[in-house]
């Protein structure tokens, strides 16, 4: 993956189902499409491969819009999909145990994970007339974007110095909307799908969920993804029970969000909101089913190691997504697709970095970007001036030819928390999408009626950007025009958007309030 920042990633189902099975199990003719490379791995003599099974098939969603609150919506929609990856799955999950499978379903997309599946259960797979698609779950060579990635930033400033309200975030109007609009994020929870994140650093450990400001409990808090076995030999080591960044990216961006250590260090666009965290990249390398695994686990979170404990009312509102799947390492075109319309339609916000291919053109290129109707995608600019960062890649979408980014945010030379107490400067589009998740997080807890409003909250969002406009023409699409190919609809603008959802929303009605410490809703 490309250091647009590090990623998201999905929580698994619990474990296989017993019992017995009839030959109408299997087909004699293949009926699945086929990943890049599963073909491949269907030789004789080819080494195991781990493959995501997509089953045909989804969840029917559309009921769980009836309900009022992102709460019961949230919940209405986790039952729906393990209801129906249950029944679906049970099947191939029964054939699977018969075959000594190592497996792990998945509910908020109808999909299975078979580890080290020979050529012949692979061959048997592809023939079986339940199955969509098979997918390499292959690992995820990332980098994460390094316009400007060093300790000291472009200014020569040490970033460890106090700075009071980074620049960045003074950029977007946040200050004002603390001062001026009295919202800060209280009430509610971002969840961050990235490298991890160092939870004791001091502008980041008030700001958890899982502390009290006495004890840590990490139980539905955090999650791990990084499975035994899978290890790279990264120093968090894997299943952790505790928060753990091994590359410092995460740490990063969840800084963007939330950090403020109260004593000078004001990085963060919500320090009212609380965050939580799932580690979905080994040492800088995700891949497919990890992303999965984090944004499943971000629906309902449980215990590490205990999905039967999966708890819905403990999800998040908004999720930063600071990683792309590019299609070299797996994903082809629309897999994650049915995830984002889970999380969708649970009520849930989901940030995705527009990538870091730019300049050119039709630059967004991996997922989830590039799934535009279901994701709020953000390009970087610079604070400095508000002009567009080289790198950040432009529309239209690869996938789905669709407009994008959708907004832009500060990108480049962002001061951010990272390991070790310290602090960083860092450049990407991973950098830009967190002050976005920020800047949703003032809006909810100024107005607590809009969560859960997926389409109203990023309508907020893109309806006061600040136009910008540009020379490029893109997709067909002049720059001159607003939105565009290059910022999309604009810088955002924090104060403004707040401000207007105070004067718009501010007098609906809802059985959902704001929480003075923002941990369950």
């Amino acid at each position: 993956m490309k250091r647009i920042g590090v990623g998201a990633a999905v929580l698994s189902m619990m474990a296989g189902f017993v019992g017995c099975s009839t030959p109408s199990d299997e087909s004699h003719e293949s009926t699945a499409a086929l990943g890049d490379g599963v073909e491949a791995a269907m030789a004789v003599g080819h080494a195991p491969s781990s493959v995501l099974v997509f089953l045909k098939g989804s969840a029917d969603l559309a009921p769980s819009e009836a309900f009022a609150t992102k709460a019961e919506r949230t919940a209405s929609v986790h039952t729906r999909l393990v209801d129906h990856a249950k029944s679906a799955q049970k099947p191939l999950l029964e054939w699977l145990h018969r075959q000594g499978a190592d497996v792990k379903p998945f509910h908020i997309v109808n999909a299975v994970l078979v580890t080290d599946a020979s050529p012949a259960l692979l061959q048997k797979l592809a023939a079986r007339a339940d199955v969509a698609r098979l997918m390499l779950d292959r690992p995820i060579r990332r980098e994460l974007v390094q316009e400007s990635e060093s300790l000291v930033d472009r200014d020569g400033a040490e970033p460890g110095a106090i700075a009071t309200v980074g620049p960045n975030i003074t950029a977007t109007g946040a200050p004002r909307v603390w001062s001026e609009l009295r919202a800060n994020g209280t009430g509610v929870v971002i969840g961050s799908s990235d490298t991890g994140v160092s939870w004791t650093h001091p502008t980041l450990k008030t700001h958890y969920r899982g502390w009290n400001g006495t004890t840590a409990d990490h139980s539905y808090s955090w999650h791990d993804a990084v499975h035994k076995g899978s290890s790279t030999g990264n120093t968090c080591g894997y299943d952790t029970t505790a928060p753990c960044d091994d590359q410092g990216h995460g740490t990063h961006t969840v800084g963007t969000m939330v950090g403020d250590d109260g004593a000078g260090n004001q990085i963060g666009m919500a320090p009212g909101a609380k965050w939580i965290g799932c580690r979905n990249m080994d040492a800088n390398v995700g891949k497919p089913s990890t992303y999965i695994e984090c944004t499943e686990w971000f629906m309902a979170p449980y215990p590490q190691g205990q999905p039967d404990k999966a708890d819905p009312s403990k999800a998040a509102d908004i999720i930063n997504n600071s990683w792309g799947c590019p299609a070299s390492e797996g994903c082809q075109g629309s897999e994650l697709q049915q995830v984002l319309k889970s999380v969708r339609a649970a009520g849930i916000v989901f940030v995705a970095a527009a990538g870091n291919s730019g300049s050119g053109c039709g630059s967004i290129v991996d997922q989830p970007a590039t799934i535009s109707a279901e994701t709020l995608s953000v390009g970087a600019v610079d604070h400095r001036n508000g002009t567009i960062a080289s790198f950040s890649s432009r529309g239209p979408s690869k996938l789905d030819q669709r407009l994008g980014p959708d907004v832009s945010a500060p990108g480049v030379s962002v001061r951010s928390a990272y390991p070790g107490n310290g602090y960083s400067s860092m450049s990407g589009t991973s950098m830009a999408s967190p002050h976005v998740v920020g800047e949703i997080a003032l809006v909810i807890s100024a107005v607590p009626t809009l969560r859960g409003k997926v389409d109203e909250l990023t309508k907020l969002v893109t309806s006061t950007a600040t136009p910008k406009t540009s020379t490029q023409t893109c997709g067909g699409v002049s720059g001159s025009t607003i939105p565009n190919n290059t910022y999309g609809a604009g810088n955002i603008d924090a104060y403004k958007a707040v401000n207007t959802a105070k004067k718009t929303f501010e007098s609906t009605t809802s059985t959902e309030t704001a929480s003075s410490e923002g941990v369950w809703q």
